[in-house]
């Protein structure tokens, strides 16, 4: 290796570069099998034809896509007008998500921060009590939170034994109960890249920026938040794509005036009454929407490492 730096030549080799292939071969089968293969069906049955009783038929169609988008009237032959129905189901599943991942980062950030800073031994005990609650399944936990949400529960219970309601709060089937749910869900794919990236971060440039005499909100916009910025988003993005998707909450906490685009797929692949092109279609949207948002944050991130 000496020899090689001396000669002006790099210091390292890929030693691995021969067998490269056969090393990656069974990632490439997993992704294969599991990711490729299940978005390739939903994307050929986005194009197939209705069965009546459930599934398909194997018969070229676009009134998948028609029906999304276009509203015919009731016997189908009218022209095409806006279909504004799941384009507002779209539009409430986009903002309750980022609401979710506001409310994520707000309550996240700081607590990532708390526990980035803890002496090195505690750590491992405040990431431990952040994720206990999700080693329970999911639905499990949505269903106490509506347990514990709803006018007769121990909330409402307390609040109104303590004096400070008369009446119950209608929480449940609302926009409110609905926000609550995502937050409790991916609250952690919040907390823990951020956590990670302030692990990371040398604490020397924050003592720096306040010797010379920089506020703590100076050195939080301009220091701090910089060099941990890949953790944020990171985090926003593992909180946004399944906000977007899911039906848990939705369906349980925010009743049938709080639909959102998992609830519309779910039903849509439920029981024999279902429209599997129809749910397959809106499921491609979807993906086609999560991707061009993806590709908007790495082209804004690859735009910011330049000018740096």
């Amino acid at each position: 290796m000496a020899a090689g730096a001396a000669s002006g030549g790099s210091a390292t080799t890929d030693t691995y570069k021969e067998s490269r292939f056969w090393l990656l071969l069974p990632a490439w089968v997993v992704l294969g099998i599991f990711v490729l293969a299940p978005v390739m069906m939903m994307l050929i049955y986005s194009f197939l034809t209705k069965e009546f009783r459930g599934g398909v038929i194997w018969e070229l169609s676009f009134a998948a896509y028609d029906q999304f988008f276009c509203d015919r009237g009731l016997f189908g032959d009218e022209p095409c007008t806006i279909e504004w129905t799941y384009i507002q189901i779209f539009w409430r599943s986009i903002w309750q998500a980022g609401a979710a991942t506001l409310l994520s980062l707000a309550i996240g950030f700081p607590t990532a921060y708390f526990i980035a800073t803890r002496p090195e031994s505690q750590r491992p005990l405040w990431v431990f009590l952040i994720t206990i609650p999700y080693w329970v399944n999911l639905l499990i936990r949505t269903v106490s939170m509506k347990f514990l949400l709803r006018d007769q529960g121990p909330l409402n219970d307390a609040l109104i034994g303590i004096g400070l309601l008369d009446s119950p709060l209608h929480i449940v089937n609302t926009n409110f109960a609905v926000q609550l749910g995502l937050f409790y869900s991916y609250l952690p794919f919040m907390v823990l890249p951020i956590y990670a990236a302030v692990e990371r971060y040398n604490f020397a440039l924050s003592e720096a920026a306040a010797d010379l005499y920089a506020t703590k909100w100076t050195t939080l916009r301009r220091i701090l938040l910089p060099a941990v910025k890949p953790g944020v988003i990171a985090g926003c993005i593992l909180v946004f794509v399944p906000s977007m998707g899911s039906f848990l909450a939705p369906d349980l906490l925010g009743g049938a005036k709080n639909f959102m685009i998992g609830s519309l797929i779910e039903e849509q692949f439920k029981g024999n009454a279902g429209n599997w092109p129809f749910g397959a279609a809106a499921s491609m949207i979807l993906l086609t929407m999560v991707l061009i948002i993806l590709l908007i944050f790495a082209r804004q991130q690859a735009k910011a490492e330049k000018e740096a």
